[in-house]
């Protein structure tokens, strides 16, 4: 997939209300048409004809359907930090289980509405360099907010305080994209509870309990 920064751009940028309700129609319907038809076949025809735009129309706010892909992954990114913001400490419920809780909920709520589509965005979404870099930026501050969680809190007994952090930002964000957009369903309240045990002691250094046959 080309990942020419020109052609992942949108072309224009809404500034009045009614071109701002045609772009978000353009995006709802190709959300709806990459989940339906996936990516090879989600044409830039099945979008207009879903958001009920002229395929003209449609190229005056974006070049291609990867540039349209590419302002989805945007979208979610957005979505996530929105769901659980870095700014709220007085907001965090008191126990380190409690915050694990709040954060791996958050996660997965971003992540319910449509595997199918999250699956087209995470395994043939472009490329794009500036994606990319928000990708790495938004890790960055989830990294640094869980460094200074993790510091601060006294349930934490983990040694190494930077490689929690690493561990647990990555732990939720490659977990539940998984699991949420894997093609098996999943018992969502199961798999909040076993994660958030998982996350918690590790952190505070509970022992797991070790299976009958390995005593």
């Amino acid at each position: 997939m080309s990942s020419d920064r020109r052609g992942l751009q949108p072309r224009k940028r809404p500034r009045q209300v009614r071109a701002e309700l045609t772009r978000q129609r353009i995006l709802d319907a190709a959300a709806h048409v990459f989940a339906e038809y996936g990516y090879a076949a989600g044409t830039t025809n099945r979008i207009a004809e879903r958001a009920r735009v002229s395929i003209g129309s449609l190229y005056q706010y974006y070049p291609n359907k990867d540039a349209i892909l590419v302002e989805l992954l945007t979208r979610h990114l957005d979505a996530g930090m929105n769901a659980a913001p870095l700014d709220q400490d007085d907001a965090l419920p008191e126990s380190i289980e409690g915050i694990m809780r709040f954060y791996v909920r958050a996660a997965i709520e971003n992540h319910r509405e449509d595997p199918q589509l999250l699956r087209v965005m995470m395994e043939q979404g472009p490329r794009a360099p500036e994606l990319l870099d928000r990708v790495a930026r938004h890790e960055q501050r989830r990294i640094a907010y869980a460094r200074k969680l993790l510091r601060n809190h006294p349930e934490v007994r983990v040694a190494d305080i930077d490689v929690a952090a690493r561990l647990v930002v990555s732990t939720v964000e490659m977990v539940v994209h998984r699991v949420m957009a894997g093609p098996d369903r999943v018992d969502i309240g199961r798999f909040e509870d076993e994660l958030v045990t998982m996350l918690t002691r590790y952190v505070t250094g509970d022992p797991v309990a070790t299976p009958p046959g390995q005593r």
